[in-house]
């Protein structure tokens, strides 16, 4: 058997266009799983992207935006910006898990340990609230061939490490 292919380094897709409630039917035809974290960013009005936009979104790990040592998520926003990418509209999570139908299997089925999750993408967008107990974003995972989608938090002190995977924006030109 041969290993999927790893998603690509930049790819443009369309987000938007879908209701909160077709979305999350399209989400489970697709067999995608959700924790709760997810459920609370899909039920919040500022996720739910009626108008289709193209956004094309690159792949970059923490250390690869400057931050050799890691970094907190203020500071991967600001790197971000250095290197000519923002962050994410918040409802590109839910649109790249559908598209993204190549992710390898994590290496561990761990879900949840206070850290970043082996084999996790994260989609970065700017926080929706500044309460830390608030989810800051989505993050895309496939544990034992289920794919996930995951919101994730963190506060202002948490370090990402620098091997840590995620997807930016890349802005339009002109």
């Amino acid at each position: 058997m041969t290993a999927p292919a790893p998603p690509p380094s930049t790819m443009t897709l369309a987000v938007g266009g879908l209701a909160h409630d077709p979305l999350q039917a399209e989400l489970a035809a697709a067999g995608v799983a959700l924790n709760a974290h997810a459920r609370t960013l899909l039920a919040d009005p500022r996720v739910d992207g009626r108008e289709p936009v193209a956004v094309t979104l690159a792949r970059r790990t923490v250390a690869a935006l400057g931050l050799p040592q890691g970094g907190t998520l203020p500071q991967l926003l600001e790197a971000a910006g250095r290197c000519g990418l923002r962050p994410c509209p918040p409802s590109t999570g839910p649109y790249l898990r559908l598209a993204l139908t190549t992710q390898e299997d994590a290496p561990d089925s761990v879900l949840s340990a206070g850290k970043v999750p082996s084999g996790a993408l994260h989609v970065l967008s700017s926080p929706l609230v500044e309460d830390h107990d608030y989810p800051k974003g989505f993050y895309l995972r496939v544990v034992d061939g289920v794919p996930w989608l995951r919101g994730f938090r963190c506060d202002d002190e948490y370090c990402w490490p620098p091997e840590s995977e995620l997807v930016l924006e890349v802005p339009p030109t002109g």
